[in-house]
């Protein structure tokens, strides 16, 4: 087999978007810009701060002005320019217990400002999955809610806010992860029987103009009983592109994940991905290296040298990712000149999370004694459970801490699995005794460690507040139930409001 020619090698690096370590471009990544490489996806260890992913995106587009820079921040528990703090905007589906579309382009919009500002060209947001599993361990929160019409209607206002400011939105994981208890990132989840449902807000995304999709690593038996939606030409040609009429771009979720690249490889599952009618591979989240991204472009060329991807595909994927590129670039000319955040009426910078955040939050009274506002300083208690690895396990969350500096001497535990034990609750117990208590989850219902610790405590404490910052199966639990349908800095802002009255 001859080894493939620069120009083949080019035309494959045009469709690839890898990652990398470090807060600057290494010199492998420069050079392979220079090259021809489509773009890069930018991860939490890229990102310092704002001026710094400014600086870096100034440089990746030194070396390649065409280039993609992707990122995931689809606000809420997925975040990664707010990753050190925690998200100031609320996630989906606190928009969705809101369900004013107007309030979420708006957000969409600010949150497209920032990205824009700091050179960020495609958004991998927003989720348009129907989470109507409420045990979905990779969904939930980040999906707008659990009925389709709701869904679609608010991916249709995230896409045109951020779109207004051109940066392109990237509606996933089509053809819908919602239905799954299975995380894609260990092993493949398989979504049975219709899913006409799931796919409504994709098909308002594609009427809505969306720029790109994201793929699922989703099994559809409907569609493919053999091939994941990702690497299926059903799914995603004559679904995605022929029936549903997409013709933006359409990328892969990360290609290293385990229920496309277990079977076929990193390498084999790329070029069978762009094959079946991707047109960008997303890599480099759990594998960032050089290495990797030669590995991703090599295969990629090999398979039109065999005749397993014809080059015609290729090019025309190509196309597409260039054509986006163009796109992005030229919507953010035109809004040079046109004023601020604030310009057009709406919530100046940095207030409209907030105010979403304290919409969303929903109050269930279950005594008619005065428990809050609370006046005294209480104890916390925090329930850890161990995220998926969408949601980056170092991001701020919680009540304790914003309630700490409302009400000074606030104390604060976080207890994990492992560390919520009969005698560690007993010994909170006693330190809370003269004090009110605050108990804070985070999907308890998924997690029977949870709900058997939140027992434990309310069998002692009748009168203690709980906060779910996860999806709130059971509003019966405390004197005072408190959801706020997130966990983002802003929602534990505006839960600490409520329970002391400042709000």
């Amino acid at each position: 087999m001859p080894k493939p020619g620069r120009d083949l090698l080019r035309l494959a690096d045009s469709v690839v978007l890898p990652g990398f370590v470090g807060t600057t471009p290494p010199d492998w990544l420069r050079h392979r810009l220079s090259e021809g490489l489509a773009g890069v996806v930018l991860f939490s260890r890229n990102i310092a701060g704002p001026a710094q992913v400014a600086e870096l995106t100034a440089a990746l587009h030194a070396d390649n002005p065409a280039a993609l820079v992707g990122v995931d921040e689809e606000s809420g528990e997925v975040t990664r320019l707010e990753v050190a703090k925690g998200s100031s905007r609320p996630g989906n589906y606190a928009l969705g217990v809101v369900d004013d579309v107007a309030l979420t382009e708006e957000l969409a919009r600010d949150l497209g400002r920032d990205l824009a500002a700091a050179g960020i060209t495609i958004d991998f947001a927003p989720s348009a999955d129907v989470n109507s599993n409420p045990g979905n361990p990779v969904i939930g929160l980040r999906a707008f809610g659990a009925d389709p019409a709701l869904v679609a209607r608010h991916t249709r206002a995230f896409v045109r806010g951020l779109q207004a400011t051109g940066v392109a939105a990237c509606a996933k994981h089509f053809p819908g992860h919602g239905d799954t208890a299975v995380d894609s990132h260990h092993s493949v989840p398989v979504v049975a029987g219709d899913i006409e449902e799931h796919l409504l807000p994709f098909r308002a995304a594609v009427e809505e103009g969306v720029r790109a999709i994201m793929t699922g690593h989703l099994l559809v038996p409907r569609y493919d009983d053999l091939r994941p939606a990702t690497l299926s030409p059903h799914v995603l040609t004559a679904l995605l592109r022929e029936e549903l009429g997409f013709d933006g771009m359409i990328i892969t979720d990360g290609i290293e994940m385990a229920a496309v690249s277990g079977a076929h490889g990193v390498g084999g599952a790329s070029a069978m991905a762009i094959a079946a009618g991707a047109d960008a591979i997303c890599v480099g989240g759990e594998r960032s290296d050089e290495a990797t991204a030669v590995e991703v472009r090599d295969a990629i060329a090999h398979a039109v040298l065999e005749g397993r991807l014809p080059e015609e595909r290729l090019a025309d994927a190509a196309r597409r990712v260039t054509g986006l590129g163009a796109w992005s670039a030229a919507t953010r000319a035109a809004q040079n000149g046109q004023g601020g955040a604030n310009d057009d009426g709406h919530a100046v910078e940095g207030e409209i999370g907030l105010i979403a955040a304290r919409r969303a939050v929903r109050v269930t009274r279950r005594t008619s004694a005065p428990i809050l506002p609370l006046t005294v300083a209480p104890q916390v208690v925090e329930f850890a459970p161990e995220m998926n690895l969408a949601i980056d396990k170092g991001t701020p969350w919680g009540v304790g801490e914003p309630l700490s500096k409302l009400l000074p001497g606030t104390t604060v535990n976080r207890l994990t699995a492992e560390e919520s034990r009969a005698a560690v609750l007993e010994n909170l117990l006693r330190s809370a005794a003269d004090r009110p208590l605050v108990i804070v989850a985070r999907d308890a219902h998924r997690y029977p460690w949870q709900s058997e610790a939140i027992s434990h405590l309310l069998s002692a404490r009748a009168d203690a507040v709980v906060v779910e910052m996860g999806l709130p199966e059971r509003s019966d639990l405390g004197a005072v139930h408190i959801a706020t349908y997130g966990s983002a800095r802003v929602c534990g802002q505006a839960a600490a409001e409520v329970i002391t009255g400042s709000l």
